[in-house]
C-alpha cells in the first residue's frame, strides 16, 4: 500500500470511495469528470458564502477557484460548495435583520451537513460577512477535520467631497438629512460613492473584527485577513491555503488542537486592541461552544478589561482595514501585543507553528501610525467593556472607543421594537439625557437579536450620539458609535429586568466600573416581575419559529445545540 492509499484508509472519504461496494458512488464522481486518481485522493471541501446579496460575498467564487488550484497542486481533490449568507447591510433597519444571527447557525449546520453527507476529509472555508465568518469557523470546530479559514477581504474606501468615506458615513447621513443638515442631492452622491468595490465593510466593524479574530485564533494564515477583496494578493493567500491543507491532513492537525482557551483569549485580545465589534462577545463564546469550552461574555469582557486599545481604526478612529494591512497587517498588531505580554505565544496555528514562531520575523514598522506600540496605547484598556448590575444580571456589553465620558445617567424611554424607537428618533421625539431602551429584540424575543445601526447612526447624524444612551437586549453593528449597550441579559422575552422598566425609571451606567443599574429596589423589581406577562412574537412557523424554540442566551453565544460538550462521537474520527 503506497503512502497516499494508506492516508486515504484513515480518512472519512474512504466511506464514499473505497472498495467494491462503493462502485455506484464512484460512478457519480466519474460523471463529474474526476479521474480514478482524483477519486482515491483525500477530498477537501471548499466552502464559500458566495452570493449576489452584497459586495462582501461577490468575490468569493473567484477566490474559491484559487483555493481549488492549490488543493489540486498537492494531491488533494477539491469539492466546491456554497452556503447562504444574510448580509447585515441589506437586512439592516427592517424585519430582514431577524434573519441575520440565525443565519450563522444555518451556515454552520449546512457546512456540517455537506461535509458529513459527502464524507469530506478537510475543509477550507471562504467567507466575507458578519455571520458567515463565525458560522464557518463554528463548522470547522464542530466537524474537527483539518481546516483553514480564508477571509474574502474588505471593501476599499469611497470618496465624497475629497474625503474618504465608508458605509458608516451613509448611515449617519440619514440622520443628518432628517434634521436638514444634508441635502437630498448630497445624500444621493454619498450613497453612490461610498462603496466602490467588492468586499466587506472596510472599517473595524463585525466583518473585519472576525477576520482579525481568524488570524489571532490560529485558523487563518498570517496576513490573510487584511488584504482588501480587490487586491490580487488575495488569490495568492487562497492558493497557499489550498497547498497547505494537505500538510494539516498528513499531520492530523485539527481545529480543536488550535482553538483552545488560550487561543480564544488571544482572539478576544485582538478585538479589544482594535476597538472591534461588540458582536465578537457573541461569536467567540459560540466558537468555543463547538469545542466544548465554556467561554462566556464575562470571559471575553475580562480579556477586554486588561488589553490596551492600540489600533486607530474606524468607527472610533481614523483608518480602515486596508490601511492596517499596508502598515503591517494583523501580524504587526499581534507582534506588539505578544512582546508586551498580552498574547499567549505558545498556541498552535494552521501553519503548524505557534503564534510566537509565526511572529518571530515580524519587525515593527515605525513609519506608520495605524497601530501603536502596546506599551504606548491609545487607551490603557480595551475598546469594549462588559457591564453587570441589577438591570443586566447576565451581563451586557458596550464599546467605549470614542466616548468622551464613561458614565451616563438618565430616565428610561422604553420601546418594544426597534421600529418604534427609530420612528421616535427620526421625528426627534426624545430628549437630551434620555436612556432609550429597545427591548423584546433578544435572541428568543426578536427573534434573531437584531442590530440597531439605523437607530444609532440616526442619533449620531443628529448630533445626539453623546447626549443620549441606548440599551437593548438586541445587538449593535460594529459601525455603531455613541453610548450604546447591547446583549442585555436576561432578555425581555424571558422576563429579564429590561422587560420591567417603565418610562422615567432612572438608569445609571458606569463603563469604568463595569456596572449598569436601574434605581429600583429589589422589592419593586420583584413586584413588577410578578405582574409581568410573557408575550408572543409574530412567528408561529418557519425557521424563525424553530430558532425561537432552540436558541440560548446571549451570554453563552446564542447557540442552538449542546456543542462539543454534548458530543458522543466526532465526525473527523468516523
Amino acid at each position: 500500500m503506497d503512502a497516499k492509499s494508506n492516508l486515504k484508509s484513515k480518512l472519512p472519504s474512504r466511506h464514499a470511495t473505497e472498495g467494491a461496494d462503493r462502485a455506484p458512488h464512484r460512478s457519480f464522481y466519474y460523471a463529474m469528470g474526476l479521474t480514478t486518481e482524483q477519486i482515491h485522493q483525500p477530498f477537501v471541501g471548499v466552502a464559500t458564502c458566495w452570493n449576489e446579496a452584497a459586495p462582501c460575498n461577490i468575490a468569493l467564487m473567484r477566490q474559491a477557484q484559487a483555493v481549488k488550484k492549490g488543493v489540486a497542486s498537492v494531491g488533494g481533490t477539491p469539492r466546491e460548495f456554497c452556503t447562504i449568507t444574510v448580509t447585515d447591510g441589506i437586512a439592516m433597519g427592517h424585519a430582514g435583520m431577524k434573519a441575520s444571527l440565525p443565519s450563522r447557525e444555518v451556515i454552520a449546520d449546512s457546512v456540517e451537513l455537506t461535509v458529513r453527507g459527502h464524507a469530506y476529509d478537510a475543509l477550507i472555508g471562504v467567507a466575507g460577512c458578519d455571520k458567515s465568518q463565525p458560522g464557518m469557523m463554528m463548522a470547522m470546530c464542530r466537524l474537527n477535520v483539518p481546516s483553514i479559514y480564508i477571509y474574502g477581504g474588505s471593501i476599499l474606501p469611497g470618496t465624497f467631497k475629497g474625503k474618504e468615506v465608508t458605509i458608516q458615513d451613509v448611515y449617519e447621513a440619514v440622520g443628518k438629512y432628517s434634521v436638514g443638515e444634508m441635502t437630498a442631492e448630497d445624500l444621493q452622491t454619498l450613497e453612490e460613492n461610498a462603496c466602490p468595490s467588492a468586499g466587506a465593510c472596510g472599517a473595524q466593524f463585525t466583518a473585519n473584527t472576525m477576520a482579525t479574530v481568524s488570524e489571532a485564533i490560529g485558523l487563518a494564515l498570517p496576513y490573510s485577513a487584511g488584504a482588501p477583496a480587490p487586491y490580487e494578493i488575495r488569490d495568492k493567500f487562497c492558493m497557499l491555503a489550498g497547498e497547505m491543507i494537505m500538510d494539516l491532513i498528513v499531520k492530523n492537525i485539527r481545529p480543536r488542537d488550535i482553538v483552545t482557551r488560550k487561543a480564544l483569549e488571544n482572539a478576544a485580545a485582538v478585538v479589544a486592541a482594535t476597538g472591534g465589534s461588540t458582536n465578537a462577545a457573541l461569536h467567540l463564546p459560540a466558537i468555543a461552544h463547538e469545542c466544548g469550552i465554556e467561554f462566556t461574555l464575562f470571559d471575553v469582557a475580562e480579556v477586554f478589561k486588561k488589553t490596551p486599545y492600540i489600533a486607530d481604526l474606524k468607527p472610533g478612529g481614523r483608518y480602515v482595514a486596508k490601511d492596517m494591512f499596508e502598515a503591517g497587517g494583523v501580524p504587526l498588531l499581534m507582534k506588539t501585543l505578544l512582546d508586551h505580554g498580552y498574547l499567549h505565544g505558545d498556541c498552535l496555528t494552521v501553519t503548524g507553528r505557534t503564534i510566537a514562531e509565526n511572529l518571530k520575523s515580524v519587525k515593527w514598522n515605525p513609519d506608520q501610525d495605524v497601530v501603536y506600540p502596546a506599551d504606548k496605547p491609545l487607551l490603557p484598556t480595551g475598546g469594549v467593556v462588559g457591564l453587570k448590575g441589577n438591570l443586566a444580571p447576565d451581563g451586557a456589553i458596550v464599546k467605549v472607543v470614542g466616548l468622551a465620558s464613561l458614565q451616563f445617567s438618565g430616565p428610561a424611554r422604553c420601546f418594544d421594537t426597534e421600529e418604534a424607537c427609530f420612528d421616535a428618533v427620526k421625528n426627534k421625539k426624545y430628549k437630551e439625557g434620555d436612556v432609550l431602551v429597545i427591548r423584546y429584540e433578544g435572541p428568543k424575543g426578536g427573534p434573531g437579536m437584531r442590530e440597531m445601526l439605523s437607530t444609532t447612526a440616526a442619533l449620531y447624524g443628529q448630533g445626539m450620539g453623546a447626549k443620549v444612551a441606548l440599551i437593548t437586549d438586541g445587538r449593535f453593528s460594529g459601525a455603531t458609535r455613541g453610548f450604546c449597550i447591547g446583549h442585555v441579559g436576561p432578555e425581555a422575552a424571558l422576563g429579564g429586568p429590561i422587560a420591567l422598566l417603565r418610562d422615567g425609571d432612572i438608569i445609571e451606567i458606569d463603563a469604568a466600573k463595569g456596572t449598569m443599574n436601574v434605581k429600583l429596589s429589589d422589592a419593586e423589581l420583584a413586584q413588577r416581575k410578578a405582574a409581568w406577562q410573557a408575550r408572543e412574537n409574530d412567528y408561529g412557523s418557519g425557521y424563525l419559529w424553530k430558532y425561537t424554540q432552540q436558541v440560548g442566551p446571549a451570554v453563552h453565544g446564542a447557540v442552538t445545540h449542546p456543542g462539543g460538550a454534548g458530543e458522543k462521537s466526532c465526525y473527523a474520527d468516523s
